[in-house]
């Protein structure tokens, strides 16, 4: 608001625009917007199973797969030197009638690249009973 000087005898102009109605429209506008929107649902799809597995009298058969700072490979303390002897024994393993999990034990300073290696190799050949355990040294 402008006020003039009570010695001034001629009235000043008032230039300044008027923003409250723009205000108004704008917040209106913000309103409807917002509710315009549709509102987006992140869902993850999973196959959940729908009743319990059958109880198993006898433990599972567990493979320990060892991953080493320096990335080598041990495979129920037998050294695995490459992928070729990797795949070979996981082709093995699946022909077994009862197979074995495979409990993937990575060491705090092993590379990425071979634990991926070796989890992308077990995927490939159809390996579905797999965890990394051990996971208590990263946190």
């Amino acid at each position: 608001m402008n006020v003039g000087s009570s010695s001034s005898k001629d009235l000043d102009v008032v230039v300044d625009i008027n923003t409250t109605p723009l205000i108004d429209v704008m917040l209106v506008l913000l309103i409807m917007l917002i509710i315009t929107i549709p509102i987006q649902t992140h869902a993850v799809k999973i196959n959940m199973p729908v009743n319990s597995p059958p109880k198993s009298d006898k433990p599972p058969v567990i493979v320990k797969l060892n991953v080493d700072a320096d990335g080598t490979i041990h495979w129920n303390d037998t050294v695995i030197p490459d992928r070729a002897t990797l795949e070979t024994t996981f082709k093995q393993m699946l022909t077994e009638p009862d197979v074995p999990e495979v409990h993937l034990r990575p060491d705090r300073g092993a590379k990425y690249k071979v634990v991926a290696m070796i989890m992308a190799t077990a995927q490939r050949l159809g390996v579905t009973k797999i965890g990394i355990v051990g996971g208590e040294q990263f946190m």
